[in-house]
């Protein structure tokens, strides 16, 4: 399924003076097209695939792919007009031939069948510079040959760029980059959906290793609990498009060891998340094992004040930078004036990581609109006292914003 909204597309490029967005990269392919890029990308160089978006929403994307993911492209995407390239790997479909016929002889009418030339050789991964000129066909067939055409140069290598500019030579290549992130964090109701599910799953499994939390267990025995709870939730479920899930849980006085045995007053950061369909879920909670010191209560206090006083600002209309200035003055009132944390959060997506653009940082000028979905997050790591974390996932709704989990965020005592 394709996320890509065209009209919001539409109004982002008009205000950039795009005529096009030409998507290279295999999350925004599938973003624009809905179908998976196949395994031509899995070396993050351009050409093996692309995704046309013309910024007048009444003419349809159009797509390259690889010969080898054709019919899967086609079977799963609502995109028709797409350009062919060979991949490296040999095929034959001998489905629509006469199978009485000797081997060879089948195997030579599939490849005649499927239009192969005399001569044909296949490349050695894939033929970037023959991906980027049928790129330009389909350019062509909208009249968009000399058109100004957004590409996402923060993704894009020189070498890579000065193909497609060779390839492309009457079009005026830009950087769209600033307008696709723009187009891609503002969520549809499917995405939301996925990250839904997926904040769900990962608390489920929080649920679970809070209740493994003993002295005496592990580090790495409390994120085993986390992820069989989570794989169990995603079967008892039906849940088919679980497709990953990552952990950074810290246990003790080390913030940073992936070590660590669990005594009597440690304490156990959980920041977690799960990946529906590729979608990022993002949570963290401190938890204690018996009573917290005095110590870790002022600690965590100052960062529930300043939770509190940067989630007061989320809400459309708001600019990212105020909710990073709410929660470093709130720090800096509670006693701690020279706390300085780069972002109190982030966007969530289907990126490479867990942390998406846009941010809440003291330089964003990002304006809060409905329909995104953040991670806002107090964390604190200080060797000798261990990791603390409050972080909840929020949609931003009409009014305000809607908080996607369902467990406490305080620090608990177990």
């Amino acid at each position: 399924m394709a996320y890509l909204d065209r009209d919001r597309a539409a109004r982002l490029m008009a205000a950039a003076g795009l005529d096009a967005l030409l998507l290279l990269t295999p999350e925004c392919f599938t973003y624009a097209t809905g179908a998976s890029p196949g395994v031509g990308t899995m070396w993050r160089r351009a050409g093996a695939v692309a995704a046309l978006v013309p910024a007048d929403p009444g003419v349809p994307i159009c797509a390259v792919v690889s010969d080898l993911f054709e019919e899967s492209f086609r079977a799963t995407s609502d995109v028709t007009d797409i350009r062919i390239h060979p991949l490296w790997v040999e095929t034959a479909d001998v489905r629509p031939q006469d199978p009485s016929q000797p081997l060879p002889d089948l195997i030579a009418a599939a490849w005649a069948g499927s239009g192969r030339p005399a001569g044909f050789a296949r490349p050695e991964t894939f033929d970037a510079a023959l991906g980027f000129r049928l790129a330009g066909d389909l350019l062509a067939a909208r009249k968009l040959s000399s058109a100004r055409v957004g590409v996402e140069l923060d993704s894009l290598s020189v070498s890579d760029f000065a193909a497609l500019s060779a390839a492309l030579p009457g079009c005026r290549l830009v950087d769209g980059s600033d307008v696709l992130r723009r187009l891609k964090m503002v969520k549809s109701a499917q995405e939301i959906a996925h990250l839904r599910t997926a904040v769900t799953l990962a608390e489920i499994g929080i649920g679970a290793l809070a209740a493994a939390i003993t002295p005496g267990q592990t580090r790495d025995g409390l994120a085993e609990v986390w992820i069989s709870a989570v794989q169990a939730a995603a079967r008892e479920r039906d849940i088919r498009n679980l497709t990953g899930r990552w952990e950074y849980v810290s246990v003790g006085a080390n913030p940073w060891s992936r070590g660590g045995v669990v005594e009597v007053g440690s304490l156990i950061k959980v920041d977690v998340g799960c990946l529906v369909q590729n979608y990022t879920s993002d949570t963290g909670r401190s938890f204690v094992c018996g009573k917290p010191s005095e110590v870790q209560n002022r600690l965590f206090d100052a960062l529930s004040q300043a939770f509190e006083a940067g989630l007061s600002h989320i809400r459309p209309g708001v600019e990212m930078r105020a909710v990073h200035a709410a929660a470093t003055a709130a720090m800096a009132k509670a006693g701690f004036p020279g706390f300085s944390r780069g972002h109190f959060g982030h966007g969530l997506g289907a990126g490479l990581g867990s942390e998406e653009w846009p941010f809440f940082s003291a330089t964003s000028s990002v304006v809060l609109e409905p329909s995104m979905v953040v991670a806002f997050e107090t964390p604190w790591y200080i060797d000798g006292v261990g990791g603390m974390i409050i972080e909840n996932q929020l949609l931003i709704t009409p009014d305000g914003h809607e908080v996607m989990n369902s467990l406490p965020w305080e620090l608990v005592s177990v």
